[in-house]
């Protein structure tokens, strides 16, 4: 076999990975927080680049006056030539007062530092009570142990224990407490019931309860099953976490701004791209003004490659635009029962659908979807909650949200004494012409958060 070197010509297909297409498919599949803060940051690195301001601007003052509704000003005054004009108030207007309205609610710990600085304590107790409540969570359990504070502040924990005890009286009612026993006995005091077996359930049998074993309760204390169901209905009526009701964590509340709004309007479905999640560019007209003069070389050239970039990053967030549009007009036309006729109405969907849709490629259709979200008149959705598997019956393909659905309907409709088994709900659901296994009815159960039937079940 003869070895040698030679040249040979070949027409070859491939895909290459250039910076802009790389920036294309990044800018895709930013959320709207990411899409903005890398926006900021071009706009701040490329001069030329300028946000459009929505407001429209005016060249001409008569420009703006002449799109102005015309107001006769001298009848307008007239009215306020009688000395005893008195301006008529419209009855059908809400009034509001603003008072009710707060910038900043207190937060657990400053509600209780001002009970304990107009308690009755002296100096020394209510400098132990400011460690103590330094010591108390978001959720009003005392987190420290009183042994380790007494080691720290070097006082007696019998002091601190009768400072606590005064913490445990202020509100929210049970704040202060080192577990849950505690802090549901201090309720139950503070309601002064004088039932003697609740506080006897709740200091030895709250696993019991919580696992549903009223049985087990009934016999031990030898009371029947009614009186055990109406003390656990009690209990379930107490605070486990009393110091919730404060908003200690209300700067971490993070709100969802939706990238597409789908708005019903006359019998319709309109698709609304959010400007704010995507915002619209523009080529600043001062630097394009320069580049045109071409003045100083060096200027023009830097200005041309800032140019370029700066239209690739147009061209990529229009793409982005176009993209999202076409995803969510399709899922529209996919879904339309949804829209119609809620979760019942959600079909099986598939990323691959949805592609060959629209004309594009999976991974396409993914980026598009991942972390964006609409906003229907059914609700705010992310834009994958419309895309899951589903099963075949005989009234065709259901999705398995609409499945979650018809079993959630079905555990509402139950005899809470004689509750449905996960065999009796996939029973049910033949009937009704959807042949689930009655391990799936037990997983979606699960996703659903419903306890099983042992769980459910009221005596």
């Amino acid at each position: 076999m003869k070895l040698g070197y030679n040249l040979a010509l070949e027409q070859v297909q491939k895909l290459i990975m250039t910076p802009e297409l790389r920036q294309a498919i990044q800018l895709l599949q930013f959320n709207s927080q990411e899409l903005n803060e890398y926006l900021k940051q071009q706009i701040e690195e490329n001069p030329l680049l300028d946000p459009v301001n929505t407001v429209e601007e005016y060249e001409n003052i008569d420009d703006y006056s002449n799109e102005r509704e015309e107001i006769d000003w001298k009848e307008y005054i007239g009215k306020y030539d009688d000395f005893s004009y008195r301006p008529q108030k419209d009855k059908n207007t809400k009034e509001y007062n603003y008072e009710n309205f707060i910038s900043c609610s207190p937060t657990l710990k400053e509600n209780l530092l001002l009970q304990l600085n107009v308690s009755q304590l002296n100096y020394e107790d209510k400098e132990i009570g400011e460690v103590l409540i330094e010591n108390i969570d978001e959720n009003g359990y005392l987190t420290t142990d009183i042994n380790q504070i007494a080691m720290d502040t070097k006082v007696k924990v019998a002091k601190l224990e009768n400072v606590l005890s005064t913490i445990q009286t202020f509100e929210p009612i049970g704040v202060g407490a080192r577990n849950l026993k505690e802090c549901l006995l201090i309720q139950l005091r503070a309601d002064r019931l004088e039932y003697p077996y609740i506080e006897l359930v709740i200091k030895d049998y709250l696993e019991d309860i919580a696992h549903n074993r009223l049985s087990k309760i009934s016999k031990e204390l030898d009371i029947n099953l009614k009186e055990v169901q109406n003390i656990c209905d009690y209990i379930k009526t107490l605070e486990p976490k009393p110091g919730r009701c404060f908003n200690g964590g209300s700067d971490q509340v993070k709100y969802i701004t939706p990238d597409v709004t789908i708005e019903y309007i006359d019998g319709e479905y309109i698709i609304i791209l959010n400007d704010v999640t995507g915002p619209r560019l523009n080529i600043n007209n001062f630097y394009k003004e320069m580049i045109r003069k071409g003045n100083d070389p060096k200027a023009t050239e830097f200005l041309s490659e800032k140019l370029n970039s700066a239209m690739w990053v147009i061209r990529s967030i229009e793409q982005r635009r176009a993209t999202i549009y076409n995803v969510v007009e399709s899922i529209l036309k996919f879904q339309r029962d949804f829209f119609d006729r809620g979760e019942r109405g959600l079909k099986p969907l598939t990323l691959k659908e949805v592609a060959e849709d629209i004309d594009m490629h999976e991974s396409t259709v993914s980026r598009a979807t991942n972390g964006k979200y609409v906003q229907t008149p059914r609700g705010l959705f992310e834009l994958k909650y419309f895309f899951s598997s589903g099963l075949t019956t005989n009234k065709g393909d259901i999705s398995s949200t609409s499945i979650k659905a018809m079993i959630k309907d079905i555990i509402e409709e139950e005899n809470s004494k004689k509750p449905y088994s996960d065999q009796k709900i996939s029973v049910i659901l033949k009937n009704k012409g959807i042949s689930i296994s009655r391990r799936t009815v037990a997983k979606y159960r699960d996703e659903l958060e419903i306890p099983s039937s042992s769980m459910r079940k009221r005596y």
